[in-house]
């Protein structure tokens, strides 16, 4: 009965137009320490997998679930502090692993390495006398649109794909300022980067989000303003369809490389049929991440909105089954205002600051567990950097400058890199 059972899926995922990946197995690797002090722990793959990870406090351990896997192989690691044991386990069709740990870490959140003949799953964690709780950074994979051979949208004096980079800068230190933020950059130069790959790149990094920054252009110069999509098979309006529809025919890489991934890679679209859960909360999660930056954008006075709710549209660099993603067009590079607006810094900082405090008031709504955010603090903290000034800051994250002053107690004192200030928002 259960072949029988299996032999169906089989028909219905072919069906639908879906195959099914090699069958992936989990081993042990191996346990380094780096120069650092962050203990280094690997296991192997064959292809890139779905995982869950998540860490406990009594007793202290670190667990990551990974999906539709079988356990090669005992796990045979030494004792090395603060790790007790490290054990696994096959449940159905995925394999738990459990690290039983010494007092309380500092974690990374598990990510990926393809290599030519394996995948390495990779996890670092550091003890930490400080913290009473396991901790991890909050990961934001940001996405500059385009890039290298490929311009975007072409305005008078600018590229998109020059505009989406400069944003993506913005955006990317403000959250590496910020602590318990860790932003990670799908492209950090005028490189080439194929849609597939951005949201690949993004589960092999581990996000927590997925942020695909753009800006549109148009026949008519009177056409202007924002707008933030999430992913649908139906485009919400007609301009969503045009978009998703440009996307296919203008792209020549993508009509080449569609239903080709590599063989390492993760099949989202295979998934998404399988875990139909996952994905109907990962669509839920970046409708309200949508709406927090819609929100924050129209507090914006120098930003228009072209769609004042949030937009759907079959963007393929949204569909990552589990990550919330959103698309966020900044703004018309064709239309004079936009343009002028969107090449200067100060006006990408008030998009970049826009992205930063709608992730921010998301996971108020949505904290993530072991993280900063879980238990609702009231402040951020701010490292000062070389060259910052107050005033500077407050534009960052919309606040004032009496205000940074007096939370900080810095009346006639001078501020200084690696200086931390709070920052209540």
């Amino acid at each position: 009965m259960k072949k029988f059972s299996r032999s169906i899926l089989v028909i219905l995922l072919c069906f639908l137009g879906v195959t099914e990946s090699a069958e992936n197995h989990v081993a042990f690797g191996n346990i380094t320490e780096l120069e650092s002090g962050n203990l280094k722990i690997v296991f192997t793959l064959e292809q890139v997998a779905l995982i869950n990870s998540y860490a406990l406090d009594d007793p202290s351990r670190i667990v990551i679930d990974i999906k539709n896997v079988t356990l090669k192989g005992s796990v045979d690691a030494s004792k090395v502090s603060p790790i007790k044991l490290i054990r696994a386990s096959e449940i159905n069709d995925n394999v738990r692993v459990v690290i039983d740990l010494k007092g309380s870490v500092f974690w990374k959140k598990p990510w990926q390495v393809k290599h030519k003949d394996r995948v390495d799953l990779i996890l670092e964690i550091k003890r930490d006398k400080t913290i009473t709780k396991n901790l991890r950074d909050i990961i934001v994979a940001i996405d500059a649109g385009h890039g290298g051979k490929d311009p975007g949208a072409v305005g008078k004096n600018l590229l998109e794909k020059d505009v989406t980079l400069l944003i993506a800068k913005e955006l990317e230190r403000t959250l590496r300022d910020t602590d318990g933020y860790r932003p990670v950059m799908i492209r950090s130069g005028d490189k080439f980067v194929a849609l597939d790959d951005r949201y690949q790149n993004a589960r092999k990094l581990g996000a927590d989000l997925f942020v695909s920054i753009h800006a549109d252009a148009f026949r008519l110069s009177s056409v202007k303003g924002s707008s933030v999509y999430v992913w649908s098979e139906e485009a919400s309006s007609i301009t969503a369809e045009n978009l998703s529809k440009s996307e296919l025919t203008k792209n020549p890489d993508i009509r080449s490389k569609i239903g080709k991934l590599d063989v390492r890679d993760f099949d989202e679209d295979a998934a998404r049929t399988i875990f139909q859960i996952a994905n109907e909360a990962k669509i839920n999660n970046s409708i309200v991440l949508a709406e927090k930056i819609i929100e924050q954008m129209k507090r914006d006075p120098f930003t228009s909105m072209h769609k004042p709710g949030v937009e759907f549209a079959d963007f393929r660099v949204l569909k990552s089954i589990d990550i919330p993603s959103v698309l966020i067009e900044s703004g018309f590079i064709s239309n004079p205002d936009d343009a002028k607006r969107l090449e200067g810094k100060a006006g990408r900082r008030m998009i970049a600051r826009s992205i930063f405090l709608g992730i921010h008031d998301y996971f108020k709504e949505k904290p993530k567990p072991n993280t900063f955010m879980a238990d609702g603090p009231k402040n951020i903290e701010y490292e000062i950097q070389k060259g910052d000034v107050i005033s500077e800051i407050a534009i960052r994250f919309g606040v004032t400058i009496n205000e940074i002053i007096q939370w900080n107690n810095l009346n006639n004192k001078s501020i200084y890199p690696g200086q931390k200030i709070k920052i209540f928002i």
